[in-house]
């Protein structure tokens, strides 16, 4: 029985390249029969797998209608993925021999299944990730990419953006220091969205205070609690924001206002309470000040 020809691959491409083609083509002047098995990754909707699998099979299909293509999802196990591909193969085309293709940047060094593997030599310098860097800013004027955009963010998980605000302390935890953002009148806890090169939070809640505040000395950051802000750019979406609220002792520097905020000041922690009831502190953070407030006293 002649095998069938399996292509494994990603295909996270707007279009098909030269590459892509040639591969696609290679395996249909061997085989009459192929099968593309396209990578599923478990982070739906991001820069390294923008298309889901509906879209990128309409791709396949497009170009090549007799393609039969099928999921499987990312595995961190190289030996379970093999395994769970083996499978996939074996149970929809049962006593179907296999040959497995690919090429540059191939599953091939990570599979440990019993299936045959062939490489194919390298066609041209074509790179998905570089395709999708190029039109990453590319706006078109037609209904089927508005259509596209609305399906994306459609199909992506509500998310939720972790922030981190500091309460600095001194003089026995009786002055704390706020601030304020330009055009904003109010009072506020420095801080703000952590980083991905953030190793920690209280890696991110040192560099956001750095940030906004300057080169201050200050001690280990304790973690006081956490919270749902009601930040008004998140108030109308399905995505919010939570914060980890820290609050540190300052020891020594003074604190000069940088980045997103306009202003510094310490104030005594005894007048949050009415701070916040004259509409001095941002409502956002009347959370984080109760917080605060509950953490000193106990």
């Amino acid at each position: 029985m002649k095998a069938t020809g399996v292509i494994i691959a990603r295909f996270q491409t707007p279009y098909l390249h030269e590459g892509h083609k040639y591969l696609i083509d290679e395996i249909r002047s061997k085989h009459n029969k192929i099968v593309i098995v396209l990578g599923v990754s478990p982070v739906k909707g991001s820069r390294r797998n923008p298309f889901d699998f509906y879209t990128r099979e309409r791709l396949l299909k497009q170009y090549a209608p007799e393609l039969m293509v099928l999921p499987l999802s990312d595995h961190p196990s190289d030996e379970t993925w093999s395994k769970n591909l083996d499978t996939l193969l074996q149970n929809t085309f049962p006593s179907e021999p296999f040959i497995l293709y690919g090429s540059r940047d191939s599953f091939m060094p990570y599979y440990k299944g019993h299936l045959q593997t062939v490489a194919l030599p390298e066609f041209g310098e074509h790179s998905a990730t570089a395709i999708r860097n190029e039109n990453s800013d590319k706006v078109l004027d037609s209904v089927d990419f508005r259509m596209g955009i609305n399906y994306a963010f459609q199909n992506t998980y509500s998310k939720v953006y972790p922030t981190v605000d500091i309460a600095v302390l001194k003089e026995n935890d009786t002055q704390v220091l706020l601030g304020k953002k330009h055009n904003a009148p109010e009072w506020r806890f420095p801080g703000g969205f952590t980083d991905p090169t953030d190793d920690n939070y209280e890696t991110a809640a040192r560099r956001e205070l750095q940030e906004e505040c300057g080169d201050l000395e200050i001690n280990a950051m304790q973690y006081v609690g956490s919270a749902k802000i009601d930040d008004w750019r998140y108030r109308s979406e399905e995505d919010k924001i939570m914060t980890l609220f820290f609050k540190t002792q300052w020891v020594f520097g003074h604190a000069k206002a940088n980045d997103d905020l306009k202003e510094l000041g310490w104030f005594p922690v005894k007048e949050l309470q009415a701070m916040m009831q004259q509409g001095a502190i941002v409502k956002e953070h009347h959370v984080l000040v109760n917080l605060l407030l509950s953490n000193l006293k106990g």
